[in-house]
């Protein structure tokens, strides 16, 4: 609020102030950050090296990635059946498309990998560079191949150093409740910087589009939350009171990973979740499924083909939901880096690939829902996966 009075009234001071909080805000995502690296390898070690049998972890992928799928494409029906109620509706002036379709730009989207380049690189050539790079997958590929070894030593050689990680993994969380006292402080940092830049002037047209999307978003959370109750037979009381600290780090972050640490801590200390559950299902998760690919390639083609005018069919837009669901899994893990992947597959649909560049300028906040949609689902699919 305190935000969008600034931006509304244009003050420079209230501006200033705005501008003075942000680096707090970045100054405790940092802080959150600096926290992953060194946690996930400590609990993919003791989670695995620590198993009475490796083919439980084994099983425990196995059971996962089934989970993925279906709640992918579960995730992208939803979003088929809810978005046209709002979107249906939305008429865009002549003049209003026009100035939105000038306005698109993916001139400063980042080269994205091949798909070639995405396999050869689940393998690091170098672990220490994927750890400084934050490649989650290729270092949990490394660090699981680790455990595995470490397993198979004999026990004399193999305890000193599971119990080096266990120390290191306990003392990682000691620090991450340290971060976590302070996260009001940087919540209502990176909130207000964010307001005062959006401010209340947006066109209707897009004020249409970012509610649609963040509605479907926040809907969806929901339904997981109906899941993890269900099929994960987990308390609701428990479920949310595990999960909201790292929804609150996920929506003030747009990070995911920045939530991991929180959404371990809730899930060892509130959910008692076993350490093969918090050392490989959830890190795993985290570096591989992100359910609102789905839901905002669809809402976003629906709300382009508006724009341009271009009707699409159900079978295209059923063939979109599958696209998405295979492209999730290598989605790099930077802020609206799926509406990227998006561009060419705009182009098979019929619509312009600058329109991708509109999505991108207004994901700010639809952002925010999808990493909260991201992080509730990683601790839905691990609820489920250890009750199964």
């Amino acid at each position: 609020m305190l935000g969008t009075v600034a931006a509304t009234i244009d003050d420079p001071a209230l501006r200033a102030i705005a501008v003075g909080f942000e680096p707090i805000g970045t100054l405790w995502t940092n802080a959150i950050r600096m926290t992953v690296i060194p946690l996930v390898i400590a609990l993919v070690i003791t989670g695995v090296s620590g198993a009475a049998d490796l083919r439980h972890i084994g099983r425990l992928g196995l059971r996962a990635v089934p989970a993925f799928v279906i709640l992918l494409v579960t995730s992208g029906l939803f979003a088929l059946l809810l978005a046209p109620l709002a979107l249906d509706r939305l008429t865009i002036p002549e003049a209003v498309a026009t100035s939105l379709r000038g306005a698109a730009d993916i001139a400063s989207a980042p080269p994205m990998p091949s798909v070639v380049e995405r396999i050869v690189a689940i393998v690091p050539a170098n672990p220490f560079r994927a750890a400084v790079d934050g490649a989650m997958l290729p270092l949990i590929v490394f660090t699981l191949m680790f455990a595995v070894a470490l397993a198979r030593l004999d026990r004399t050689r193999r305890e000193p150093v599971v119990h080096l990680f266990e120390s290191v993994g306990d003392a990682m969380l000691v620090v991450v409740r340290w971060v976590l006292w302070f996260a009001p402080v940087g919540i209502f940092a990176l909130a207000f910087g964010l307001a005062s830049r959006l401010g209340a002037q947006a066109a209707k047209a897009l004020v249409v589009y970012m509610v649609t999307l963040s509605a479907v978003l926040f809907l969806f959370t929901l339904v997981l939350y109906a899941v993890a109750a269900t099929i994960g037979r987990t308390p609701l009381s428990r479920f949310a009171a595990a999960l909201a600290p790292a929804q609150a780090v996920a929506l003030s972050s747009r990070s995911s990973l920045a939530a991991l640490p929180a959404l371990i801590t809730g899930a060892r200390e509130r959910l008692q979740a076993p350490p093969p559950i918090t050392g490989f299902v959830l890190p795993f998760a985290v570096s591989v499924f992100r359910i609102n690919v789905p839901i905002a390639w669809v809402v976003g083609a629906l709300f382009l083909s508006k724009l341009y005018g271009v009707e699409l069919e159900t079978p295209a837009l059923l063939g979109l939901v599958v696209t998405a669901t295979l492209i999730s899994f290598s989605v790099p893990g930077i802020p609206s880096s799926s509406l990227f992947l998006l561009a060419p597959v705009l182009v098979d649909l019929g619509l312009p690939a600058e329109g991708a560049g509109i999505l991108i300028a207004v994901d700010v906040l639809p952002d925010m829902f999808k990493t909260t949609l991201n992080v509730t689902s990683h601790l839905t699919v691990a609820t489920v996966v250890n009750r199964s």
